[in-house]
């Protein structure tokens, strides 16, 4: 088939053909329909997450399942499906307690990552392993991935579109009504408008914040943001976006979601907050990253700094939802989406998204 493989943040993303394996027993395999380029893909394009190479890229997807291996029962030839790049164990401490989102088996593929749940890879290449990423390798005609994190959707919703529900949708939501628990009448800061933070700024909409403040570098993302339930858009190419904020809410915000995940904008988004507010951080920044604040603030105003792993979501109970919602007209989702381009395309997607010139591409194998 063909894939998308990453060898070396020193040479270009190539678009070859790989072999790959039937699904062995709790797999199933996968036609993609769709894949998602995602920021945490230009992380591993520059070399900035420790990944074992040569690697097939993408963890964004949807498709039709075409093969299942044994054990995985739940799941049938034909099913439509939305990838998850944490497919539960369902078994241990995490899972059992509904926080699967902190499953330990899949925290074992993520980091260091490169295998499947079950040992080794499915993917090879003239004889050489192949690796996996983050358990999906969504860039690719095909996909091997747990039955887990095939999470079945209805068979009505556009199978294109959905594909942003396994990552970006599920992330930004799940930030709001999982991780945060956004109550009505609250206020909130957006730090960044892609794909994720336009999914915060739905989610706080749906949650029914009284004030969503959306801020980026772009002022069509801000704007499109408005679109999405913001109630102020904030260019902040030019402003220092602390003391914007403060110039609309000057007693500060409920919540700030870092939907970039910069040091910068990690201490940007605590300095917002006011009394009794939480810093969400949802981007994810290069390995080894630092932020800095001032203990005694956070302290004194009961602030809190809370991380948010995927949206804290529950797959096989979230994804479905949120396709629902998106099928009830409450979630935007071709809005998201700024180009579909075919699988060879894949190096100019990237090279577009790291201009910021994208908000989600959607490769069509």
């Amino acid at each position: 088939m063909r894939a998308v493989v990453f060898t070396s943040p020193d040479l270009p993303v190539e678009v070859t053909d790989v072999d790959l394996a039937p699904p062995g027993p709790g797999e199933v395999k996968v036609k993609i329909a769709a894949a998602g380029v995602c920021h945490s893909d230009l992380h591993v394009r520059r070399g900035e997450w420790q990944v074992p190479v040569p690697l097939v890229m993408g963890h964004e997807g949807s498709g039709v399942v075409v093969e299942v291996g044994p054990g995985a029962s739940r799941l049938a030839e034909g099913d439509h499906v939305v990838l998850s790049w944490v497919a539960p164990c369902g078994e241990c401490r995490y899972c059992r307690a509904g926080r699967e989102a902190r499953c330990q088996l899949a925290a074992t593929v993520v980091a260091p990552g490169g295998v499947l749940q079950h040992g080794g890879s499915r993917l090879s290449r003239g004889g050489e392993t192949v690796y996996h990423y983050l358990g999906v390798s969504s860039f690719a005609e095909y996909a091997v991935v747990p039955a887990s994190g095939a999470v079945r959707v209805r068979d009505d919703a556009p199978l294109d579109l959905v594909a942003l529900v396994g990552c970006a949708v599920a992330t930004g939501v799940g930030a709001v009504t999982n991780t945060a628990r956004v109550e009505p009448g609250a206020t909130v800061a957006v730090i960044g408008c892609g794909g994720v933070g336009l999914s915060v700024v739905q989610g706080a909409r749906l949650a029914g914040a009284e004030r969503i403040v959306a801020m980026d570098v772009r002022a069509e993302k801000a704007t499109l943001a408005q679109l999405m339930g913001a109630t102020d858009a904030v260019d902040v190419s030019s402003v220092d976006a602390v003391e914007a904020l403060r110039d609309l809410l000057p007693d500060g915000v409920d919540y700030v979601f870092d939907a970039i995940g910069k040091t910068s904008t990690t201490e940007q988004a605590i300095r917002m907050l006011g009394l009794g507010g939480a810093a969400v951080i949802v981007g994810l920044p290069p390995s080894g990253a630092r932020a800095s604040f001032e203990p005694l603030v956070l302290a004194e105003a009961d602030q809190r700094i809370l991380g948010s792993n995927y949206g804290s979501v529950r797959p096989a109970i979230d994804i479905p939802a949120l396709v629902d919602r998106y099928m009830d007209g409450e979630l935007m989702l071709a809005e998201l989406v700024s180009s579909r381009r075919p699988l060879d395309a894949a190096p100019a997607a990237l090279d577009d998204l790291e201009a910021g010139q994208a908000l989600r591409t959607l490769l069509i194998p």
